[in-house]
């Protein structure tokens, strides 16, 4: 039985889609502020794949 990746329907790779949510979670932020703090690291990501 082999086990599906929970990323597999998302463009992103999963290291950037785990450090958006681990910043949403770990941190006050909204979906908009840690899409602005990736997009200054050089990672342009929508909001809305962290709310997914």
């Amino acid at each position: 039985m082999t086990k599906r990746s929970p990323f597999r329907y998302f463009k992103t790779s999963p290291e950037v889609i785990r450090l958006a949510v681990m910043m949403y979670i770990r941190f006050p932020l909204s979906l908009r502020n840690v899409e602005d703090l990736l997009h200054e690291r050089g990672i342009d990501i929508c909001h809305e794949t962290v709310r997914f």
